[in-house]
């Protein structure tokens, strides 16, 4: 994932409400949302490392990753589609899984991983070294930099989840599928500084990337009441924002 916004114990009906793009090279290879068969696991799934971006597991487990944009980090080490994996076929809660993440960090390429379960919800990133901190209930917004880092597009994407709810939204998630779908470049004065060529960073700045090597890959809504029942609904799209399928899973049945 490159783009997440969700809300935290922040609506009446879901306790968590997660909507978010995955921008990856088209030529890499993926399955698209199912049941895996060797995990209790819902997601799409990398078919070059074997793990995913984004997905739920039982008991109202989710997680999802996002990498971290630094040309002058080293992108060397392991795959970060193995934490969102390992985290949701895993027992323990959430604390007690960062803990033992944590120790193992910097083994991974630069990530930013989100945590959730029933109860808890957390954030853990390895760049510059080991950090967490637990998530408090609310609207939060996380990209390719540190959680809740005010990227424009982080903003926008969080400001329309927030107006989504305080209007009432419940199972219509067409609104949201349209706030992930902004293809509108941020203002030049408001792009970050992530040391690529300002024609690049323009680029990145849309909720919604066009390319026809790299782009938005898949755009995906989670919503998980308070019973752990609920959906994961996830839009895959080709070379140049070309739409190639939808998949809605319901989940505790």
């Amino acid at each position: 994932m490159c783009l997440i916004a969700f809300a935290w114990k922040a609506h009446p009906r879901w306790r968590l409400l997660l909507v978010g793009n995955r921008d990856e090279f088209h030529a890499r290879p993926s399955a698209p949302l199912a049941h895996w068969t060797d995990a209790p696991i819902v997601a799409g799934r990398d078919l070059n490392a074997g793990g995913t971006w984004l997905g739920v597991g039982k008991n109202g487990r989710c997680s999802g990753v996002t990498n971290v944009r630094n040309p002058r980090d080293p992108q060397d080490g392991m795959s970060r589609g193995g934490l969102v994996r390992d985290f949701l076929g895993a027992e323990d809660n959430v604390a007690a899984h960062a803990r033992k993440r944590q120790a193992s960090a910097r083994e991974y390429r630069p990530f930013n991983l989100l945590l959730f379960d029933a109860d808890e919800a957390l954030y853990l990133g390895n760049r510059p070294d080991a950090h967490s901190r637990t998530i408090l209930p609310g609207i939060h917004g996380l990209s390719n930099a540190d959680f809740d880092t005010p990227w424009p597009k982080t903003q926008k994407l969080s400001q329309r989840l927030h107006a989504w709810c305080a209007d009432g939204g419940e199972q219509d998630f067409a609104p949201l599928f349209d706030a992930l779908a902004d293809t509108r470049p941020a203002p030049d004065e408001q792009l970050p500084d992530t040391g690529i060529e300002l024609e690049k960073e323009r680029w990145l700045s849309s909720a919604f990337i066009c390319g026809d090597l790299y782009g938005t890959r898949a755009s995906t809504v989670i919503a998980i009441d308070y019973a752990d029942s609920g959906y994961i609904i996830e839009r895959r799209f080709g070379p140049d924002g070309r739409y190639e399928g939808e998949t809605a899973v319901a989940l505790g049945d």
